[in-house]
């Protein structure tokens, strides 16, 4: 098990920073947020130093977050799309990190979800076997605001991919306030299923209304209307021992000091999964 300090929960920094602070609190893994790794990228500066640095100071890089619009069917989109996963398959495999994020958005929105399915599939498949050459794995998340907001819409489109380096992430917020998805369907997983998970809270959408994730997600994990213990329960059934990762989506606490807010999450990590 790696309790793992995730970049979006200190979103004001940069990766050097996170790393410093990962050691300091106690965080055994730091997953990467792209923007932060490309913005460091674009300045010149070597990806090799970064992974010399994880190396020294014994964080493992866990996962990069995320590749997104993975199912985007526009040709100028997807070969965006196709050279940003391999940006961050090289950079992946500098620092040892076994896995990116793939985030299907809304660009397929209104079509029928059979189609939905069958199109994000074929960019799915073309980006692990470019991962595959890397010899990478691809974690799938739902989110909660887009067609494929649930586990069992997930895994009936990884079954579609036919790849063996593509599985979940469980993220508590994303799987509550999409579809549905509970606990108990999370505990009927095969472990090997489950690449990551990302420990939070937040509150559910009420029906009908205008989705915003920044106010919806304010809140620290025990403080929002969802059961964290239930979820952290779910995952532990299925005998999973991988990274348990602390996401933090909250404008208002990006406004912490971030040493504070790092901390405060590793106690409350500790409280409920450890």
């Amino acid at each position: 098990m790696i309790i793992t300090l995730h970049g979006i929960s200190v979103m004001h920094s940069n990766i050097i920073t996170q790393i410093r602070i990962a050691e300091e609190c106690g965080f055994g893994g730091i997953e990467l947020v792209e923007a932060h790794l490309l913005r460091y990228l674009a300045t010149g500066r070597d990806i090799t130093d970064i992974a010399r640095l994880l190396q020294k100071k014994g964080i493992k890089a866990v996962c990069i977050n995320a590749l997104k619009n993975v199912e985007v069917q526009a040709p100028a989109d997807k070969k965006e799309l196709l050279i940003n996963c391999r940006i961050l398959c090289k950079a992946a495999k500098a620092m040892q990190c076994p896995t990116i994020q793939l985030v299907p958005f809304c660009a397929l929105e209104g079509r029928p979800a059979s189609e939905i399915l069958q199109l994000t599939a074929i960019n799915i498949k073309e980006i692990a076997d470019i991962g595959a050459e890397y010899g990478l794995r691809f974690q799938l998340e739902p989110i909660a605001y887009s067609p494929i907001n649930s586990l069992k819409l997930s895994l009936e489109l990884i079954s579609m991919c036919d790849r063996k380096n593509i599985g979940m992430v469980i993220d508590f917020w994303h799987l509550a306030a999409g579809n549905g998805t509970g606990p108990d369907e999370v505990a009927a997983l095969d472990k090997n299923m489950i690449y990551g998970v990302h420990f939070c809270d937040g509150m559910k959408n009420p029906p009908g209304a205008p989705w915003n994730e920044a106010d919806l997600r304010s809140y620290l994990p025990g403080e929002g209307e969802l059961d964290v213990a239930g979820w952290v329960s779910g995952v532990k059934k299925t005998g999973y021992d991988g990274s348990w990762s602390s996401e933090l989506y909250s404008p208002y606490h990006w406004e912490m000091d971030i040493d504070e807010i790092a901390q405060k999450l590793k106690g409350l990590m500790e409280k409920y999964i450890l």
